[in-house]
């Protein structure tokens, strides 16, 4: 393969990194958690509460920011045909 071009191969398999503004959406999700999983075992529903609140902005950014077009799509995998597993 000449080098600069891609295969058909390599042109589908793209990364699983995501977008950075996914990554935000989640980690405002994850602290969301944390800070309510904090809350309960301190039995403080302040805690709870404020958690909460910060887990449905985290996903209020996901809806806007559309993370789950980050999602690769790879090349369809070939199964063991009905046959095989006799």
């Amino acid at each position: 393969m000449v080098e600069g071009t891609k295969s058909e191969h390599t042109e589908n398999l793209g990364s699983h990194g995501g977008r950075a503004s996914s990554w935000l959406a989640v980690t405002v999700m994850i602290v969301g958690t944390v800070v309510a999983g904090f809350g309960l075992t301190a039995s403080n529903w302040m805690f709870v509460w404020v958690g909460a609140g910060v887990f449905v902005v985290g996903g209020i950014l996901a809806l806007v920011f559309n993370i789950t077009t980050d999602v690769v799509i790879d090349a369809p995998r070939v199964g063991m045909r009905a046959e095989d597993h006799r």
